[in-house]
């Protein structure tokens, strides 16, 4: 299933990248992550079972002996960082033309693989009206399939009241939390990036937009279709509506861009036409998100 939104090479150049965390975990199991419990890289603290991708080097080969099981070790200083990637699926995100829909499931799907290449644990969640689809929390690289069937397997239907869905949402402990979106919602998403930092998450805003938003090729008389609530409206499109929309367009960005940095969010504008490798190695390694 992964060659549908990914190919074997990029996969191949996901394995030198990580997700970066500039919090310090204050649970989880073994990782990679530093948390605030004391001790050293050395120190032992636990055992875990086995899941595949886990690093062979941890292995417990004398509980193996006794239990005929593979156990790997934990230790204080390590924990993982869980990653909770909250996918809109609005029906405004079907929209475009590559759709927003599709970069957001490949999206979310490179940004599962490098968690759990680097043995953190993911939960990708569905937005839906005012409540929240999640997928089971995943650790190890062996269970990848599962956020890719997830992913497939989600649907574009209505509007998403994004505030709502996301404090329907519970956490065990600090992480990172990822929201892929359009953001086309009234009410913005201050309430939500609350609701997230108040919950101990470092929060990731990627606001996706097709092309057509982000630079219409419209002109003449065209009737505009809200694809949420279907509402029809003919509109009379010439040079200075175009460059009305362009200057609210930005409004709407920038109002975006000061309210992430203002809460402490990362906020990184991406289009559906970009590549999922320019996405990846530009974009977000210059937000500082990945590297």
């Amino acid at each position: 299933m992964a060659d549908k939104i990914f190919d074997n090479e990029l996969l191949v150049k996901l394995e030198h990248l990580a997700i970066r965390v500039r919090m310090l975990m204050n649970a989880g199991a073994g990782g990679n992550r530093k948390s605030r419990s004391k001790g050293s890289s050395i120190e032992f603290s636990d055992f875990r079972e086995y899941t595949a991708g886990d690093d062979f080097r941890r292995v417990d080969w004398n509980a193996y002996g006794r239990f005929d099981r593979l156990f790997v070790k934990l230790f204080m200083e390590e924990r993982e960082s869980v990653v909770n990637l909250f996918i809109d699926g609005s029906r405004s995100m079907a929209f475009g033309e590559p759709g927003k829909s599709v970069a957001a499931a490949r999206l979310g799907g490179a940004l599962a693989y490098l968690a759990l290449n680097n043995l953190d644990r993911v939960c990708i969640n569905l937005l839906t009206e005012q409540s929240v689809r999640s997928s089971e929390v995943l650790n190890g690289k062996g269970r990848f399939h599962r956020c890719i069937r997830f992913l497939e397997e989600m649907e574009w239907r209505g509007a998403v009241d994004i505030n709502t869905a996301i404090k329907r949402k519970a956490f065990a402990g600090s992480g990172v939390s990822v929201i892929l979106s359009d953001f086309f919602m009234p009410a913005g998403i201050e309430e939500a990036v609350r609701y997230l930092l108040y919950k101990k998450q470092e929060v990731v805003l990627l606001h996706i937009l097709s092309p057509q938003e982000l630079q219409p090729e419209l002109s003449g008389q065209v009737r505009l279709l809200d694809s949420e609530t279907q509402e029809a409206r003919d509109v009379a499109v010439t040079p200075s509506l175009l460059l009305q929309y362009q200057k609210e367009l930005n409004r709407f960005t920038g109002r975006l861009r000061e309210h992430a940095a203002r809460m402490g969010a990362v906020y990184v504008q991406l289009s559906s036409a970009e590549s999922l490798e320019k996405i990846i190695f530009e974009d977000l390694t210059r937000a500082g998100f990945i590297g």
